[in-house]
């Protein structure tokens, strides 16, 4: 008999609906000329995904950054902190949205400085005009070195009226971790928001989603920036949104409910059933949620010498 432990302090959330559509955003970075170039294509994107009426709307990390096409990227330190000079008016777009539309806008991420740091910072648009923030816990070299940015410090899960979800931002979902403290808060859903320039880069934060969606019986979904932009660090993007499952019979024989076809613009669309986890976390072929040994991973790995 396997005796299934409470997961940690988790409150009961039921949500109004079990059988929950993700739209995820493949974002074409092209140059613009101004602010109404990028409110045009986020508009465009935006009446697209909504006609496949779905609860949630993924954009990719850091696609604000298309505003660099406009702006004096001669000192990359200062232009990336320039773009917080956009965030009211990239807040006040996606509230307006996310009202209109009826839906909740993961609204990728935007270099976001507050109290004089500058942080990585997803924003989540509730259809009632509310804003929360999720900041990035992990940086890449790039962010750490090239744009000196700051890493965040907590670690948010969010209920809303269609599951409990979590948002990692790319090289997060690397780190399990992160995965497992919002899977064991009760989280159905972990967004994963990404910018990638290479395959490889691709193919890191890819894996990590299937093997996140594995360990905690969890959907994952992600999606990146494609195209390219005249700045630094900017000039090539590979990305291919998809939303994934865990691997077990209720699910897709892959773990993918639905992908994109690379590098293109594009939306991808999957209903995913919030029913079918809380089975397989009970009764699925593996159970790997509750079977995690607390008593095991709280300890420190004993080295022995074989010489």
């Amino acid at each position: 008999m396997t005796t299934v432990p409470d997961l940690k302090s988790a409150p009961e959330h039921k949500p109004k609906a079990t059988v929950v559509r993700i739209a995820a955003v493949q974002y074409l970075l092209r140059s613009i000329a101004d602010w109404d170039g990028f409110e045009n294509q986020v508009r465009f994107v935006m009446k697209t995904a909504a006609e496949y009426k779905p609860q949630f709307v993924l954009f990719p990390e850091i696609f604000t950054t298309q505003l660099l096409s406009f702006l004096d990227t001669t000192d990359l330190y200062a232009a990336v902190r320039g773009l917080n000079d956009f965030t009211e008016r990239y807040v006040a777009l996606f509230v307006e949205l996310a009202q209109h539309r009826k839906v909740h806008i993961i609204g990728g991420s935007h270099p976001t400085i507050t109290n004089g740091r500058m942080y990585n910072t997803a924003y989540l648009f509730t259809p009632e005009g509310k804003v929360f923030t999720q900041d990035k816990i992990h940086l890449t070299r790039w962010e750490k070195e090239k744009w000196k940015g700051d890493p965040g410090n907590m670690l948010r899960v969010f209920d809303t009226p269609h599951g409990r979800i979590a948002i990692l931002i790319c090289y997060d979902i690397e780190f399990p971790e992160l995965a497992r403290k919002v899977s064991e808060q009760g989280a159905d859903i972990i967004f994963v928001p990404s910018c990638t320039d290479d395959k490889q880069g691709f193919l890191r934060v890819r894996y990590c989603c299937h093997a996140r969606a594995i360990e905690n019986q969890v959907y994952v979904a992600v999606t990146g920036t494609v195209g390219n932009l005249p700045v630094e660090g900017l000039g090539q993007h590979f990305g291919q949104a998809a939303i994934i499952t865990p691997s077990d019979f209720a699910f897709a024989r892959d773990g993918i409910a639905a992908e994109g076809v690379p590098n293109m613009e594009q939306v991808v669309v999957a209903d995913v059933d919030l029913g079918k986890l809380v089975n397989n976390r009970l009764h699925g072929t593996t159970i790997p949620l509750y079977d995690l040994r607390h008593d095991v991973y709280g300890t420190t790995a004993e080295v022995i010498s074989t010489t």
